[in-house]
């Protein structure tokens, strides 16, 4: 099972730079042996305020006590919290996908659909096929990497590629379900992160 985390780090006042530094270092270490173990899939940096420690990261493991087990045995989890999100498999993923070589930026999009009420069964199926063709058209053209459901009625999690914002907000609004006001989408743009395990594939 895949598992999206949150990981927020809050370093005391007063901890020596050094302490800081080694922390920092048995982190990178230690995140290599997960990606090699399995349990590490990618990590990314999300927008940050000033001062702000915080990293978004991709595992796998069997089930949540499995993960805790990961996430505790991170060295950086002494000063850390995590917040776990479950992901389900989406019809409309297409798997896992090589690390892209082009220049193109990575971002988090988390869907909402509401179908109005009294949509006949025949419109919604439909619209969904609509949606599934055109997230394959994506995928092949290298824009959609992977899709997964979130905890909740009609949520999803998508990791796309593109070159910049501006593309990314074409490629929602292309979006089937987007063009007939039934989604709603949040993007959230990713830089790298040094301990990404997709770094070391390129």
């Amino acid at each position: 099972m895949e598992y999206l985390v949150t990981m927020k780090t809050h370093v005391p006042d007063g901890t020596p730079e050094a302490a800081v530094d080694d922390v920092r270092a048995r982190e990178a270490a230690h995140s290599r042996e997960l990606a090699a173990q399995g349990h590490l899939l990618r990590l990314w940096r999300p927008p940050l305020q000033p001062g702000e420690w915080r990293s978004l990261g991709l595992f796998a493991a069997d089930d949540a006590d499995q993960l805790e087990r990961v996430l505790a045995s991170m060295p950086l989890r002494v000063w850390r919290t995590d917040e776990v999100t479950p992901l389900s498999p989406h019809p409309n993923d297409p798997g896992p996908a090589p690390a892209a070589h082009e220049k193109t930026a990575e971002f988090l999009t988390t869907f909402g659909v509401t179908v109005p009420e009294g949509t006949p069964g025949q419109t919604v199926g439909e619209a969904e096929a609509r949606e599934a063709d055109r997230a394959r058209e994506l995928a092949i053209q290298g824009h959609l990497v992977r899709l997964w459901r979130l905890p909740g009625q009609g949520r999803a999690l998508g990791l796309w590629r593109a070159r910049d914002a501006a593309e990314m907000q074409t490629i929602t609004e292309s979006l089937p379900l987007t063009a007939n006001a039934w989604m709603t989408t949040e993007t959230t743009a990713l830089t790298q992160h040094p301990s990404d395990p997709a770094l070391s594939s390129r």
